[in-house]
């Protein structure tokens, strides 16, 4: 019985731990990362552009879709051309380091992303994601 008892806990602990990695994301700590993005981004439907695109929907969609008259960059239009998509994935990345991840996506060896800024902490990237899928 004793033996039941244990294996019936790890499994609870188990489930527990599965239920946490599956709220990773907390799209409320994102909003807040994302102030650190306002210098360059909007994101409200119909924001303006500044140095960065409005970020408005952008999850799911390809580098220009939504951001009529923000000028992209040749290695954006690369990538782009090459069905590249924000996916979670590419977000996650990208975040971490544009320009690494525009060069690996566009095939391009010299592509620059306009973005310096890079997300560093995992966990940020993975809360501002979670914003940016509730701006639809």
């Amino acid at each position: 019985m004793n033996k039941t008892i244990v294996m019936a806990a790890a499994a609870l602990a188990v489930a527990g731990f599965a239920s946490t990695s599956a709220m990773a994301q907390d799209a409320a700590a994102g909003e807040k990362v994302a102030k650190k993005c306002l210098a360059c981004h909007t994101f409200e439907q119909g924001g303006a552009h500044k140095v960065g695109p409005n970020l408005f929907g952008v999850v799911g969609h390809k580098p220009g879709e939504g951001a009529d008259g923000f000028k992209f960059s040749e290695g954006f239009l690369a990538a782009t051309a090459k069905g590249f998509e924000w996916t979670d994935e590419n977000l996650m990345a990208y975040l971490e380091d544009p320009t690494a991840f525009l060069r690996a996506t566009s095939g391009d060896d010299k592509a620059r992303s306009k973005m310096t800024f890079k997300l560093k902490d995992e966990q940020e990237r993975k809360d501002v994601i979670a914003y940016l899928k509730t701006l639809k």
